[in-house]
């Protein structure tokens, strides 16, 4: 069930709300279980057969989180549940993610079906809530959390339906006292709301419109003009950060109206000046989980040789590009952030410029790299992602088409309201004293409502509404 349906908008949200509020306002416990529930079915209205993986990864880090709490002070009986831990999971979304992607490569190295190549479903939001599940049983061992006595308080962890299929990735750590002792306040379920509208006004009215392009442009790699494959690839850059940005909005906002307070997952990162800089804005609960579970106990930067700094860097993003998917096309991706970060860090770049002389340079560099990132991570392999590029270096193709004149006429104040959208304007003038009076207040009230039906419509009408991060 996506949040940008009918059923989740019209049913299944107002009927949580309801029965949470009313019937069971006097009973946290209550309260929990009907969450815990209210989120498997959530998952299993898409997935019914995959809800069976969820609960024995839930059962299986309540088990470990037990085991590390009680046998904390016994540190090689702690650590040998924590392997344990990660090794289920890892065990878990390898099956279901990377086994048919390793045993055709085996195949193709070999040169003959050493391997019979299963098929094999990839269960929704799977690399979202197995490294939730690591990071229960870390955050127990680090004293982050305590140990939850209650599965179903696991369970909600894990499967709180907001942040379920595409996060953000929550670490334990930042919701362990909410699950029990959370306070829901009017003042959180108006923000949530918001929060909520403005998230799916990002993921309908912009994502699912500059998706339309993207997907053109994509679907006709070799023959675009320059032009086209520049515009395509923009678009996709759009697509993805209101896609992405807009679902991490509305998990976000359906969380504080249960009381809970996710941390941010975006922050504008389109203005950065800098890869690392970009990295600090961009899937945030990403970038810092592999930080703090991965980069930090390699080493991090606190290491003798810059050989080993390199290492290590090189890893985590083997690992990112590798975790976005079972493609040589995300490894591509993944080891291309690398380059530029090694780059930064060895060259200067990443030292902050005060003097700003550079600041529009800086800018240029890094989303130029960005997009033909998303060119990379967008394209269905390494051959189409070259092709693409191609047309977009001016290498055996027309300057424009009929195809750049039309999906121009029609959107070019689009890419003017995302090229908006994408920087703090809208954030900076809502900080102004101004935009708190009642008539700003009442202006912006309409503003969301105005949104939230247009957006609706577009659902109504069955428009065009993928997701990109569903399958992650």
């Amino acid at each position: 069930m996506l949040f940008s349906s009918n059923i989740f908008i019209f049913v299944f949200l107002p009927s949580v709300i309801l029965i949470y509020y009313t019937l069971l306002r006097s009973s946290r416990n209550a309260q929990n279980i009907f969450l815990f529930l209210a989120s498997i079915f959530f998952y299993a209205w898409g997935e019914p057969k995959f809800v069976l993986v969820m609960l024995l990864s839930i059962t299986a880090s309540w088990f470990f989180g037990l085991m590390v709490d009680k046998y904390r002070e016994d540190k090689p009986k702690a650590h040998l549940f924590i392997v344990a831990d990660v090794a289920f999971n890892l065990f878990v979304i390898f099956i279901f993610k990377y086994l048919m992607f390793t045993a055709e490569n085996i195949n193709f190295l070999f040169g003959r079906d050493v391997i019979k190549v299963p098929y094999i479903m990839l269960p929704i939001g799977i690399s979202f809530f197995t490294f939730q599940a690591m990071s229960y049983v870390i955050d127990i061992y680090r004293k982050d959390g305590k140990a939850q006595k209650s599965i179903i308080n696991v369970g909600l962890y894990i499967a709180f339906f907001p942040q379920l299929i595409a996060g953000p990735i929550v670490r334990y750590q930042t919701v362990s006292e909410q699950i029990q002792d959370r306070k829901e306040t009017l003042d959180d379920f108006a923000d949530g709301v918001t929060r909520f509208i403005i998230g799916f006004s990002k993921k309908v009215l912009i994502a699912n419109n500059m998706a339309v392009i993207a997907d053109q442009a994509f679907s006709t790699a070799g023959d675009n003009s320059f032009l086209m494959a520049w515009l395509g690839a923009v678009a996709y850059t759009f697509q993805i950060y209101f896609d992405f940005g807009g679902y991490s909005d509305m998990a976000i906002g359906l969380g504080k109206m249960f009381g809970f307070h996710f941390l941010e997952n975006f922050n504008y990162p389109y203005i950065s000046k800098s890869a690392t800089e970009f990295w600090r804005r961009w899937h945030i609960s990403l970038s810092t989980w592999f930080r703090d579970y991965l980069y930090i106990p390699l080493g991090g930067n606190r290491v003798d040789s810059a050989a080993r700094h390199i290492f290590n860097i090189f890893f985590v993003w083997l690992m990112t590009g590798i975790w976005h998917g079972a493609n040589w096309t995300f490894i591509a991706w993944g080891l291309m952030w690398f380059c530029l970060l090694i780059f930064e860090k060895y060259s200067g770049f990443d030292i902050k410029d005060e003097s700003h002389r550079y600041g529009v340079l800086r800018h240029v560099y890094l989303m130029f790299f960005a997009i033909l990132g998303w060119v990379i991570f967008r394209a269905d392999n390494i051959t189409q992602a070259f092709v693409y590029m191609k047309n977009m270096f001016f290498i055996g193709t027309a300057v424009i088409d009929d195809a750049f004149l039309e999906y121009f006429r029609q959107y070019a104040l689009l890419f003017i309201i995302a090229a908006v959208a994408s920087t703090p304007v809208v954030k900076w003038i809502g900080e102004k004293k101004w935009s708190r009076t009642q008539a700003a207040g009442l202006a912006g009230a309409a503003v969301l409502a105005v949104l939230f039906l247009v957006s609706v419509s577009f659902l109504v009408k069955d428009a065009y509404n993928p997701f990109i991060y569903f399958n992650f």
